[in-house]
């Protein structure tokens, strides 16, 4: 386990060291969640055109269950296990700490769960009706991830967790809406 948490501070530091003053105000506007509002009002725009009003109340209901499951669950074990974020570490004299504020707590993350939940029940609600859009979501799911190494509040580890438990969370979460359409009769297109 020694092995693997150091490891995990190296790759910390090899990834957090590839930033550069002119990319820290990118980044720092990437990791805060306001930055994709606009992204959700697409996600919202399409699941409506696909599925109709009824349709998009219901996906709506499933993701203000499913982001309250991983909010919940990613504190739940951030105040279970404690591990420190890489922000309160010593080593961070040689790391570069961007973000706007620091947490006590960082495993796992809650931007890696929060976002990569969506990208797998969006992704699977959109991916027979908008082309290439697992892809794009991807993409978007693994820079808002990212983000949390470059701006010095999460280890890779963090990510990787959080990113499992939001594939794994946004797959139930489909698989609960398309039930829930179905018992509806709300099975349009």
């Amino acid at each position: 386990m020694h092995t693997l948490v150091e490891l995990d501070h190296q790759l910390f530091l090899y990834l957090n060291n590839l930033g550069s003053r002119t990319w820290d105000v990118f980044w720092v506007f990437i990791t805060e969640k306001e930055t994709s509002y606009p992204l959700y009002a697409v996600f919202l725009f399409l699941c409506y055109k696909h599925y109709g009003l009824k349709g998009l109340g219901t996906i709506m209901i499933t993701v203000a269950l499913m982001i309250t499951v991983t909010d919940q669950l990613s504190n739940l074990f951030k105040d279970t296990i404690m591990r420190p974020r890489p922000c309160n570490e010593d080593f961070m004299m040689q790391a570069r700490f961007v973000a706007k504020r620091c947490g006590d707590f960082g495993f796992f993350s809650g931007h890696a769960v929060s976002s990569f939940a969506v990208v797998f029940f969006i992704g699977n609600l959109l991916k027979n009706k908008v082309k290439y859009i697992f892809t794009y979501l991807l993409i978007w799911g693994f820079v808002i991830a990212y983000s949390r190494i470059y701006v010095g509040v999460h280890y890779p580890g963090d990510i990787i967790v959080g990113a499992l438990f939001g594939t794994i969370i946004g797959t139930l979460f489909y698989k609960l809406n398309v039930w829930a359409r179905k018992k509806l009769n709300l099975t349009k297109a």
